[in-house]
């Protein structure tokens, strides 16, 4: 069992910057991998980013790469998202997730509750 506490969003300008970060519960956070989706108003849930176990693997989606970075501290039980140029269309809840299994977007075994991020322009 993994719990996932978010902290970190907040209102800020365009070309501005956050850091969302997750703490996580339990001993066994070093055997999951990572991540982070994002719910905006009306529409679905979406990947953004996500990374392996030891932090040597990441992906992201194509509308944040370049902007965002996902990192993690396995002794922290920590995993942050740097998200710099923000964007009116970032604003969404970003959750944190947690998934066994390293692939292409992860399938989610725990989730987070969930942090506002809003963008003004």
């Amino acid at each position: 069992q993994v719990q996932l506490v978010e902290s970190g969003g907040g209102l800020v300008q365009a070309g501005g910057s956050l850091r969302l970060s997750c703490a996580a519960s339990g001993r066994t956070f070093k055997n999951y991998c990572m991540g982070w989706f994002r719910q905006a108003p009306g529409k679905e849930r979406e990947f953004v980013a996500s990374i392996s176990w030891s932090g040597g693997s990441t992906n992201y989606a194509d509308s944040v790469k370049g902007r965002f970075t996902i990192s993690r501290d396995n002794a922290k039980n920590m995993v942050y998202l740097q998200m710099n140029s923000l964007k009116p269309e970032d604003t969404a809840v970003y959750y944190c997730i947690a998934d066994l299994n390293w692939r292409q977007k992860p399938v989610p075994a725990y989730w987070g509750q969930g942090t506002q991020v809003t963008v003004s322009s």
